[in-house]
């Protein structure tokens, strides 16, 4: 699929997390078809792509639905994920190949590119390579396909995070010291490091609440 078609889904994602379309609302691929000039075809591919990382869920007789996840859902599947993370972090500080650490800080140098430039949409994507980047080096296959799975179910929170001040410098700043653990062999640290960097609590939980309460609100204010 080109990259068309990623924009689109993109959109459409981007629609929910602002809060166009509001949670429960039904999304109509007539409807979304015609807003964004396109045909049907790409419209429901888009939302099964969205469907499978739990942003929409299907209902019989009525068609496409923003899901509504509650804080709670939401906190249990950056917990997961952090676990996750820092089992790869881990495994791949004891694993990675000089091909990984070559990928790993061009990862990194890509971020931050997208930091200094602060371009939050092209760091969102960067960001994203770069965690691949240590599912691969963990040399575990089984492993880097859960954490690539759970990473697109927490795709549109994630977005939502690194659009909160600072949060994608702080970010940033995080992946250095991971990378510094990972590439000396330092397994329990670049575990901790990783752990912390994806775990929602405290701030960051707070934070991305009130981002979420925010769509609620505007979704609610709309007509």
């Amino acid at each position: 699929m080109g990259s068309t078609f990623h924009k689109l889904r993109d959109d459409i994602e981007n629609g929910i997390l602002t809060g166009d379309f509001a949670p429960g609302a039904r999304l109509d691929e007539t409807q979304l078809a015609e807003r964004f000039g396109v045909s049907r075809t790409p419209i429901r591919e888009a939302l099964m792509q969205l469907s499978a990382i739990g942003l929409i869920e299907f209902r019989p007789r009525r068609g496409a639905l923003v899901a509504d996840h509650g804080p709670k859902y939401v906190f249990e599947m950056f917990e997961v994920m952090a676990e996750l993370e820092g089992m790869a972090g881990a495994s791949a500080a004891r694993r990675h190949t000089p091909e990984d650490k070559t990928l790993l800080l061009n990862a990194h140098l890509r971020c931050q590119e997208a930091a200094a430039n602060e371009d939050t949409d092209a760091y969102y994507y960067e960001n994203e390579a770069f965690h691949h980047v240590i599912y691969a080096a963990s040399q575990n296959s089984f492993l880097s396909e859960q954490c690539a799975f759970l990473h697109r179910r927490l795709r549109p929170y994630r977005r939502l995070q690194l659009r909160v001040h600072n949060r994608m410098k702080a970010s940033f700043g995080e992946h250095k010291q991971i990378i510094e653990k990972i590439l000396a062999g330092d397994a329990p640290a670049a575990r901790e490091l990783l752990l912390a960097h994806v775990k929602i609590q405290g701030d960051r939980f707070s934070d991305l609440i009130a981002s979420l309460e925010k769509i609620k609100a505007k979704a609610t204010q709309d007509p």
